[in-house]
């Protein structure tokens, strides 16, 4: 993050925060007013969430007792309800309620709405906090012109094993990044306050430590001790507390054996006691009589009873609320404040948002149309894209394409795909609206270069049969360019896969073209890191591409072609084989270290080596960067000191680049052991050939914390050591400082 967008975001959270108090105050005194009006099953329908994708269709059964119980004033919130036309049609009904309390319309916009943007993982790979807010805003305002008011993300889960499909969701392994893409999304979508036009509610998700879950698949248990919760997967929801993030989401987990909808612990000692949060907080799809399955509560009726008591305030499509809450408040097991409290959080977002002063605001088919045929949009995903692509491998410069190609063999079932580059939780996308790799090689090479495409193999088939000609076509080729990968629905909600290997007979088809001894350059699509140490050890060129969104083809077309410099970092370790998983940067020392060079009793693998494949961070660039000259504005300082590490980078090479530069830092001896590095500080510096610019990093007390035994967030006096460099695995700078 550069310098200024850190001042600008500060500057922002604290604006934010003190308009924040004054509004509040005026928004409580109108939730107050109608709390007095409010009827007991009232109140209890405003906790009430339904899903209604076909709401103002035909009357079925279904949607006949929807639009009743929205009329009676029994449903707080929609989602899956998007459109000017039909959320006004539903809103309508709802202002023949005898209150007029006017409704909630939410849906999964995670990367996009109409206009698609790479997947959060690949957007992480990016460590821009303007482009990440970029995407975010741009997606709120397409929301917000389609009558949405409150989006389902951003998914801040540290996520450290691939298995689980949802890593595609978030910001990938590490705690300190994920921090600052949770803030950078949330005013995103949010804006410097709710209610503005072009933006919409953001929801941090989910909580807690779903990213953890068990052998990587979904819905699964999670046990973790509390040190580990609070020093990795609780801070980035603590960011989006910071940042203003107007929802929280419980997760379908469960933490150390309690469901998190009924986690007490979660969400009234942390999130509403501890943190003091004033949003509210709605359960994942049916997450509350789930409760019944995991063997946690005998019926529906418990289920709603362990949720509210726990704090989760809105239901999503389980109806236990709304069927058993009024019986549990008549038998004085819920106390009608805990309704009230709950009632309350959910009316202040509608006034906030402005829907009491016009339930219609969010209506309006002129800024419908013109959002979603925006082609500023278009320009912001092909930005985001462009620097979401990571170049792994470029041996013997083979990238950028040379004038010298006049043909290319493009082989892949990833080639020429539509659908495939949008990834999963895709919005209203239009695939047509996709430039497929294809499409912009060919944009971009013109009548200069002749391309072949074939596909050669499937992704889901083990077909075989189209592997002679695309070994026919390579061979014919001045370069090859293969295009492989997973399809979209691989990766994401319910797609956990046990093998993160190439699926199909797509390395088959790898080998066979490889083998003519022609130049190939793989570019690889997914939504997680997969394991492509055969690509790895023979490709000259790889590329990670990701999933990148509707300009997918064009980006990556761009980078081949040198047009653009990739600047990607991985923001996720990739690892050589699933037994290494989970897999992370900042494992911790051991008693027996690894030595490759010694046979000995060592924590450590017969069969393979324990550092992975690509680490994370990682990231080549068409340029080289040179780090020097590091220096310390002292070696010593107190907890209420600061130490400035400046040191040079200079760009070595021929081409203007960017560089994330990163700093971490290890404390060698505490109460309680630590990684063997952390990130704590990371900039994205652009320099043109030869140019040289002076970096800082500033270290402080909070850089050198961590959660001590009595889990308070403190450091202790000793040494540390920083290291500085351009991946957590090519640390070239290093220093020793002490904390008195």
């Amino acid at each position: 993050m550069h310098k200024l967008s850190i001042g600008v975001l500060s500057l922002a959270l604290a604006g934010m925060q003190l308009s924040a108090v004054a509004q509040r105050k005026s928004v409580n005194q109108r939730v107050d007013s109608v709390m007095r009006l409010m009827t007991l099953d009232e109140k209890i329908g405003q906790l009430n969430q339904y899903s209604g994708r076909e709401v103002t269709g035909p009357l079925v059964k279904q949607n006949a007792n929807m639009l009743n119980d929205i009329k009676l004033g029994r449903v707080g919130s929609m989602l899956n309800v998007q459109g000017v036309k039909n959320t006004r049609q539903v809103q309508e009904v709802a202002m023949q309620s005898r209150l007029k309390i006017p409704l909630l319309f939410g849906m999964d916009v995670i990367h996009g709405y109409k206009t698609i943007f790479p997947v959060p993982l690949a957007e992480s790979a990016t460590w821009d906090m303007d482009l990440i807010g970029l995407s975010a805003h741009v997606a709120a305002k397409e929301a917000a012109a389609v009558g949405l008011h409150w989006t389902f993300a951003p998914m801040v889960d540290i996520a450290r094993d691939p298995r689980w499909g949802r890593i595609m969701e978030g910001a990938g392994e590490d705690t300190y990044l994920g921090n600052e893409i949770a803030k950078a999304r949330i005013i995103g979508f949010q804006g410097k306050k709710l209610g503005g036009l072009d933006a919409v509610m953001a929801c941090a998700k989910h909580f807690a430590a779903y990213g953890a879950v068990s052998s990587g698949r979904d819905y699964n248990d999670v046990e973790m001790s509390d040190h580990q919760l609070w020093e990795t997967y609780l801070p980035p929801f603590k960011a989006a507390v910071d940042a203003g993030a107007a929802t929280f989401m419980s997760s379908f987990n469960t933490l150390n054996g309690v469901p998190a909808a009924a986690s007490d612990y979660l969400q009234r000692d942390i999130l509403k006691g501890k943190w003091n949060y004033s949003g509210f907080v709605v359960s994942d799809w049916g997450s509350i009589d789930q409760m019944i399955k995991w063997g946690y509560v005998a019926d529906k009726k418990e289920a709603a009873l362990k949720a509210i008591l726990s704090g989760c305030d809105m239901d999503m499509m389980s109806y236990s609320y709304l069927e058993h809450l009024k019986d549990l408040v008549s038998s004085k097991k819920v106390s009608v404040k805990i309704i009230d409290d709950a009632v309350k959080r959910i009316l202040a977002k509608k006034f906030e948002l402005g829907l009491f002063d016009d339930p219609y605001r969010f209506c309006n088919e002129e800024r419908e149309k013109a959002e979603l045929n925006n082609p500023e949009h278009v320009n912001a995903t092909l930005k985001v894209a462009q620097k979401s692509i990571v170049l792994l491998k470029n041996q013997d410069a083979l990238l950028p394409i040379k004038q010298s190609v006049k043909s290319i063999a493009l082989i892949g079932p990833l080639g020429d795909s539509k659908r495939d580059m949008q990834g999963a939780w895709a919005g209203a996308n239009d695939a047509d609206r996709v430039v497929t790799l294809l499409k912009g090689l060919q944009q971009k090479l013109g009548n200069n270069v002749r391309i072949n495409f074939i596909k050669g193999a499937t992704i889901k088939t083990n077909d075989t049969t189209g592997i002679a000609e695309a070994v026919k076509i390579a061979k014919d080729a001045d370069l090859v360019i293969m295009a492989l990968g997973e399809a979209y629905d691989m990766s994401g909600e319910s797609r956990s896969r046990a093998d993160i290997g190439l699926p199909g007979k797509q390395n088959e088809l790898f080998n066979a073209v490889q083998a003519t001894g022609k130049p190939v350059v793989a570019v690889l699509m997914a939504g997680r890191p997969l394991t492509i140490n055969n690509i790895a050890d023979k490709a000259k060129a790889v590329v990670y591409a990701w999933f990148l969104g509707d300009q997918a083809g064009n980006a990556i077309a761009d980078v081949l072609t040198g047009k653009v410099n990739p600047s990607g970092k991985l923001p996720v370790t990739f690892p050589r084989s699933v037994g290494q998983i989970p897999l992370t940067y900042n494992d911790y020392k051991t008693g027996h270290p690894y030595n490759a060079n010694v046979f000995q009793y060592q924590t450590g693998y017969i069969d393979l080596p324990n550092s992975p494949l690509y680490a994370f961070g990682y990231g080549l660039s068409y340029t080289t960067f040179k780090y020097s000259d590091l220096k310390l504005s002292s070696t010593a300082m107190d907890k209420k000191g600061k130490i400035t590490a400046s040191f040079t980078l200079t760009n070595t090479g021929t081409t203007a680049g960017e560089e994330v530069v990163q700093l971490y830092v290890h404390d060698p001896v505490a109460s309680v052991v630590q990684p063997t590095k952390k990130l704590k500080g990371f900039q994205k510096v652009t320099l043109s050939p030869g140019e040289s610019k002076t970096i800082s990093f500033n270290i402080n007390n909070e850089t050198l914390a961590f959660y001590n035994q009595q889990l308070k967030w403190d450091s202790e006096p000793g040494k540390f050591k920083l290291m500085i460099g351009g991946s957590s695995d090519k640390l070239e700078l290093q220093a020793d400082i002490e904390l008195k």
